[in-house]
């Protein structure tokens, strides 16, 4: 049976929800993975244009809409599973501090929102934040069952994401721009699954795909995915593509801050039990932030 949610929040959850749980249900924290969309605005050198930034910010605001939308369906459809996972059964409704039937309202009102402010955005952006919703919602019911599918289609979150933010801009969608979205976000997914199976034993019950993974087939794919990730960005540094674009031909010197960036993170999986929550990390690790600032600094003077 599952285990119920702990008694002070089930006494609450018959009362309205706190905004502090509701902040906890849309998970603000996580929007930082739609700054990708962002991605074409600076590799465009378009980061001036306030007209152009306009369109960009439009797009990241439907698609933190979208995302937290998609928690909450997660949220909804996991309830059960969630109340059995040591970390997850604190979230507001497994906890019972919001009800399920306001997640069922809740989850298509946000979605419903994203696409009205998606709207005013480029129509092709627009279908790219529609295919979002559908692949995670696909997600939610289905494919975070199937091995290896799960993390894919984590991945085509991503790219849709970097899609979506060229397409806004009307510039021209990099395929360097598309692949080093997909691989890094693949790294990250299968360094989560990779945490959860090996630092958390007790998921496999809430979360029966990993029980499909072994830490070694999982550190196998962590490798290959690190070797792929930073080919890609060192091949799309030093091509003459890029070369052509930015006559400075600096780029290449990014690849140290993307070079020590994965590293750090290989570490703090490693040596530090971390990779559950990569936007925790990126915040709270100061090595692993000071790379990314250093990155976008670098990459901002050189683009200039």
């Amino acid at each position: 049976m599952p285990a119920p949610p702990p008694r002070a929040l089930r006494q609450r959850g018959a009362q309205w929800p706190s905004w502090r749980s509701v902040v906890v249900l849309l998970r603000p924290l996580q929007w930082s993975k739609n700054l990708l969309v962002f991605a074409a605005l600076l590799f465009a050198r378009q980061a001036g244009l306030p007209a152009q930034g306009l369109r960009a910010l439009v797009v990241f605001g439907a698609f933190c809409l979208a995302s937290s939308a998609v928690y909450v369906l997660n949220d909804v459809v996991d309830m059960e599973a969630d109340r059995r996972h040591p970390r997850k059964r604190l979230r507001p409704i497994a906890a019972g501090a919001i009800s399920r039937e306001s997640g069922i309202v809740l989850a298509p009102l946000l979605a419903a929102a994203a696409l009205v402010v998606g709207r005013q955005a480029d129509p092709a952006a627009l279908a790219c934040l529609l295919g979002f919703l559908a692949i995670s919602a696909a997600y939610s019911f289905r494919l975070k069952r199937i091995v290896i599918v799960d993390v894919l289609a984590v991945a085509a979150g991503f790219v849709l994401r970097a899609a979506a933010g060229a397409y806004a801009i009307a510039v021209e969608i990099s395929p360097w721009l598309l692949m080093c979205a997909m691989l890094l976000a693949l790294f990250l997914a299968v360094a989560k699954r990779r945490h959860e199976l090996v630092e958390i034993p007790a998921a496999r019950t809430a979360r029966p795909v990993l029980g499909q993974y072994t830490a070694a087939m999982l550190d196998q794919m962590i490798a290959v995915l690190t070797s792929c990730t930073l080919m890609a960005y060192i091949l799309y540094a030093f091509s003459e593509q890029t070369a052509a674009k930015f006559p400075s031909h600096l780029m290449p010197l990014t690849t140290v801050f993307v070079v020590f960036g994965v590293f750090r993170y290989l570490f703090l999986i490693y040596q530090r039990s971390g990779g559950g929550e990569p936007e925790v990390l990126l915040l709270t690790d100061r090595p692993l932030l000071a790379s990314l600032i250093g990155y976008v600094l670098a990459v901002l003077m050189i683009i200039r």
